[in-house]
């Protein structure tokens, strides 16, 4: 019986408990995250508008775990030892025949003064906070942006901000109150949203000015203060910062030999294994993998490279070679609360339909059918 063992519990991870049971009923998995729970980050922009509570998407994975007969290990990862064959974690060593590294990423936060603006995708505190801060106020600038990571193109998730952007503007606008605030959206990209293809930039950048919403793009950030977001292309003042920097790899991978990216993350091959590294995988935010510079990070993506992942770590247990790869595809939907505009990207076509309310629906249903087979 081969021994596998997962870090962490988001998308990729659980879809590798998936596909590795399926293929496999007989392979013995320890999953390897703080606690048994999946938090649904995709749900987090719905929380501001009150359309979602923290609990609801904060899933308890215990009987997701019994059904799945995966053992999980309530620790830390920190480290790797023999050549990856034993996981150092914050309770105990873990052996194991594979491993599956699926921990996420972790957000660059250099900037000075970041402390004063919101991560939105840090998780659900942070949602609930915005939603707070947004309650007590009675007017202002509430600026929004992104950045990325320089030294690696991929890890940056930019297409939130846009949800947060749309879906604040329907909200002040259904409470009565958009003429009291002034949005504003930021970014050191001059064509925002360039990874979702030509055609979203035109259609986002339109639906801005539509809105009423101010740009500041182009221009390097240099910092924030508690009244203002500062560019080298000028400052200008905010009374809420919500903004998402790039990312980078786990603070963990320092203390492992794994192969890394100029931007930090584990390096990959298109079959998902780590090179020069015997039976260890990487898939979603850990890993930098070949491909388009536009290949997101996102759920979607991350489930793919998981699903392949496992496939190649099971072909390996059988002696065969890892063969299989995984496609570069972006599958999206830009939700404002009311409405929402479909973005599809592969390697052949770029696709972007116009907002429409049952947009918003799908993204719904896609969350319930999504959830429901781990709650």
């Amino acid at each position: 019986m081969h021994r596998v063992t997962i870090v962490g519990s988001g998308f990729a991870a659980l879809t590798a408990i998936q596909q590795l049971r399926k293929s496999n009923p007989d392979v013995e998995i320890t999953l390897v995250s703080p606690a048994a729970e999946f938090v649904y980050l995709p749900g987090l922009i719905w929380v501001p508008p009150g359309l979602r509570r923290g609990e609801d998407l904060r899933i308890d994975l215990t009987r997701f775990l019994q059904r799945m007969r995966v053992r999980h290990v309530a620790a830390e990862a920190t480290g790797l030892s023999h050549c990856g064959r034993t996981l150092e974690t914050t309770q105990a060593p873990i052996n194991n025949d594979g491993l599956i590294i699926a921990s996420g990423g972790r957000f660059l936060k250099k900037l000075p003064g970041i402390e004063h603006a919101i991560t939105p995708c840090e998780g659900i505190a942070a949602a609930e906070r915005i939603r707070d801060r947004i309650r007590a106020m009675d007017g202002g600038t509430i600026a929004l942006g992104f950045a990325g990571n320089p030294k690696e193109p991929s890890a940056m998730r930019g297409g939130p901000m846009f949800e947060f952007l749309f879906g604040l503007d329907n909200q002040l606008r259904q409470e009565g109150r958009r003429e009291r605030f002034e949005l504003v959206f930021f970014t050191p990209a001059p064509r925002p949203g360039n990874r979702l293809g030509p055609k979203a930039v035109e259609g986002l950048l339109a639906e801005m000015r539509r809105r009423d919403i101010r740009t500041h793009l182009g221009h390097k950030l240099k910092g924030f203060s508690e009244h203002g977001v500062s560019t080298e292309g000028g400052d200008f003042a905010a009374d809420l910062i919500l903004f998402m920097p790039g990312m980078t790899g786990n603070t963990w991978f320092d203390n492992t030999e794994l192969p890394r990216s100029p931007g930090g993350l584990i390096e990959a091959e298109r079959t998902c294994r780590v090179p020069g590294c015997e039976r260890v995988y990487v898939a979603g935010d850990s890993g930098s993998f070949p491909g388009p510079e536009w290949m997101p990070k996102q759920a979607h993506m991350a489930d793919l490279q998981a699903r392949t992942a496992a496939r190649n770590l099971l072909a390996e247990f059988a002696g065969q070679t890892p063969t299989e790869t995984f496609r570069v595809e972006l599958l999206c939907i830009v939700d404002a609360n009311r409405d929402g505009m479909l973005v599809a990207r592969n390697e052949r076509f770029n696709l972007v339909l116009p907002s429409l309310r049952v947009f918003h629906w799908l993204k719904r249903f896609f969350e319930w059918n999504y959830l429901r087979r781990f709650r």
